[in-house]
């Protein structure tokens, strides 16, 4: 299915960038060919209605392993690098990224690790505490409200 629609939509785009191309110039030079090329708009709709056909199909047929990506979530320490930074920058610490960035220098980021970093810094201890509780999975940042910004 996902191979259908990524050739239909190949196809579409196709003809639609050739009427995005030509139609402008077509108007301008007072040429006769538009009326050939506007006749196959509906042919490249047509192939963007199939892809999108073929993509629900396709979408429809997944299964997400729910534990899998929770495990994925959860070995990624990464993710609170943003969190750790903007409680630094808040509190006035100086080069939040740059400390961070050498802290970790040459090392994958793992939970014991950020964690070290945390407890060595000069922050309120309800702030360091907040942030030794949170993990990868419950830390979302601004994710939802940039989602629902989309």
């Amino acid at each position: 299915d996902f191979e259908n629609a990524e050739g239909n939509f190949g196809l579409a785009n196709a003809l639609l960038t050739h009427l995005s191309q030509k139609l402008p110039i077509s108007r301008w030079q007072r040429d006769l060919t538009d009326s050939t090329v506007l006749r196959n708009m509906g042919v490249a709709l047509g192939y963007a209605v199939l892809g999108l056909d073929s993509l629900a199909k396709g979408l429809d047929k997944l299964e997400t392993n729910e534990a899998a990506l929770a495990a994925d979530l959860d070995s990624a320490w990464e993710v609170m690098a943003e969190a750790v930074q903007t409680v630094m920058r808040r509190h006035g610490l100086p080069e939040p990224y740059e400390q961070l960035k050498a802290f970790t220098r040459g090392q994958p980021m793992t939970r014991d690790l950020m964690l070290g970093f945390v407890q060595n810094l000069a922050l309120p201890e309800a702030d360091k505490a907040r942030l030794l509780a949170m993990t990868p999975g419950s830390y979302t940042g601004l994710a939802a409200a940039l989602a629902r910004g989309v």
